[in-house]
């Protein structure tokens, strides 16, 4: 979840993830494919929650992994006091942590390969020391309508963006990105959880088609959210990464929408949502909210 703020630690104390919608979309559409295996499980943001903790915490170097998996749930259902089995919210989770991400899985990620929760915090258009320019979505969205190739699955996000009525953005800007993986190169991948219903009843991976992630995608503005996840990677790579170039480090984004993740037999294109920001916007959007240009 991202956050305004007018000010280094000005935000509101975030109590879970924000971003997933409560309500379920108005779409009844029966299709064939596997079914989810989350089909038995709520949903809604405080589900999400409990999820994120989950995932985020599960250690995948562990001899026996549906055991840690279910061990994390019941700690994480005791701790948010949820009305969930952990037992069968550890089955429908394994798959999940099984299903191909290109060429791994996430029971795949070594746990010095990924960096959970990364907490962030930008100064827009110089934060407690304002600069002249202005930091504006219309902005934003000139960029992505300069940057990203007209056949991007993502690219009629700009208008959409520039139809927001918004104000110029003063303060702080923080979050949290879910994960940050690591693969070789290295390269540097942001990876965020989704529990979001596509549609009402049971749900298949085929609900989860790339084409339907990104309807949701643009629905829920989540291509703002990812690049400024990225933007956050890139000054976080600034420092830490030797020889840091952003167009060889900077691996893209995967938005996991979980409830479409079924394990090794997910259809290809399904459930995993793969997207790959040029570099020279995740660099000029670092720029625009720093008020440089």
């Amino acid at each position: 979840a991202v956050h305004q703020g007018q000010g280094v630690g000005s935000e509101a104390e975030q109590p879970g993830k924000t971003d997933e919608p409560d309500e379920v979309p108005a779409v009844d559409l029966a299709l064939g494919g596997p079914p989810s295996t989350m089909n038995d499980l709520p949903s809604g943001a405080a589900f999400g929650t409990l999820v994120h903790e989950v995932l985020e915490t599960v250690d995948t170097s562990v001899v026996s992994l549906p055991d840690e998996l279910l061990r994390c749930c019941r700690e994480a259902v005791r701790r948010q006091l949820a009305d969930v089995e952990p037992a069968a919210m550890a089955e429908a989770l394994l798959p999940v942590l099984l299903t191909p991400l290109g060429t791994r899985a996430l029971a795949d990620i070594a746990p010095a390969d990924r960096l959970a929760e990364l907490n962030f915090e930008l100064p827009l258009a110089g934060g407690d020391d304002p600069v002249v320019g202005e930091v504006t979505l219309r902005r934003v969205a000139d960029l992505l309508r300069w940057e990203l190739p007209a056949d991007d699955v993502l690219a009629p996000y700009a208008d959409l963006l520039a139809s927001v009525d918004a104000p110029a953005l003063r303060g702080y800007l923080s979050g949290s990105i879910d994960m940050v993986v690591r693969l070789d190169g290295p390269r540097y991948i942001v990876v965020d959880y989704k529990t979001n219903r596509l549609a009402r009843g049971d749900l298949t991976a085929l609900h989860y088609t790339r084409e339907a992630m990104a309807a949701e995608m643009l629905r829920a503005h989540y291509p703002l959210q990812a690049l400024l996840y990225c933007v956050a990677v890139h000054r976080y790579l600034r420092w830490r990464q030797p020889g840091y170039d952003p167009a060889v480090h900077l691996g893209g984004v995967q938005y996991l929408f979980v409830r479409g993740m079924v394990g090794p037999l997910t259809p290809g294109g399904c459930g995993v949502f793969d997207w790959q920001p040029p570099a020279a916007l995740v660099v000029a959007l670092s720029d625009v909210l720093a008020g440089r240009s």
